[in-house]
């Protein structure tokens, strides 16, 4: 970083900040998600300027000898970066067991992280990392759709006592390439009933309405009661 800037430079810094900010929130904002074109920008610019700022203040920094405060100029950027950890933290959402906005918290740090670079008068670095970064969120969203996705879920059968053997059950999900995870079984003689409860990852990209083809087949077990299946799934990010 050099001691001295002019103009031309800022202007440079800033209009790689603007592209870099603009590539990286359309993508967001392209797939609606609420931290788009307009929120990474700002976070990006944000980063940029507190850079270029400090650049700046570079002839200030230190201890002057009248005084006893010192400037740290590391302050500014180090800000920034608590900032928006902030605003990331806030993009998470919870609701019940799914999880979403990870990436979008994701994609406002490293937007962060390219500001600071670009600011800091790294364009080289600064460029190529908005390029792997955009990437990131395109090419490699398309290759994760053509991976064989496993999720989570529970499921319950409720039968009578001897109408299902756990091994066998467990046969039946291994053949339909549920991995299983655990399984645990409860009986109950007084009802002459047993519960069997599996939680598993099933390969769900191939599923029809969100369900495995499997539970049509345990639906025709003789003396099946009840049958629940619950997906804990982490949602789109």
């Amino acid at each position: 970083m050099p001691p001295l800037i002019h103009w031309q430079a800022i202007a440079l810094r800033l209009v790689l900040t603007v592209i870099a900010g603009s590539a990286l929130g359309m993508e967001r904002s392209r797939n609606g998600h609420p931290a788009g074109l307009r929120t990474t920008l700002l976070v990006t610019m944000a980063a940029s300027i507190a850079m270029i700022q400090m650049n700046l203040l570079i002839p200030t920094n230190g201890k002057p000898p009248n005084s006893y405060a010192v400037m740290d100029l590391m302050r500014l950027p180090l800000g920034i970066l608590t900032g928006v950890g902030f605003i990331g933290a806030g993009a998470i959402v919870r609701k019940g067991n799914m999880v979403l906005g990870i990436t979008t918290a994701a994609t406002l740090w490293f937007a962060t992280v390219v500001g600071l670079c670009l600011g800091g008068g790294q364009l080289i670095l600064g460029c190529v990392s908005t390029v792997l970064g955009y990437l990131a969120l395109t090419a490699l969203r398309w290759l994760e759709r053509r991976l064989e996705e496993y999720q989570p879920a529970t499921l319950i059968v409720i039968s009578a006592e001897s109408a299902v053997a756990p091994r066998q059950l467990r046969a039946r999900l291994e053949a339909a390439h549920f991995r299983i995870r655990s399984l645990s079984v409860e009986h109950s003689p007084a009802q002459q009933r047993q519960r069997i409860r599996c939680d598993v990852r099933w390969p769900s990209r191939h599923a029809s309405a969100g369900l495995p083809p499997i539970l049509e087949e345990l639906q025709q077990i003789p003396g099946l009661i009840h049958l629940g299946w619950r997906t804990l799934g982490t949602g789109p990010n």
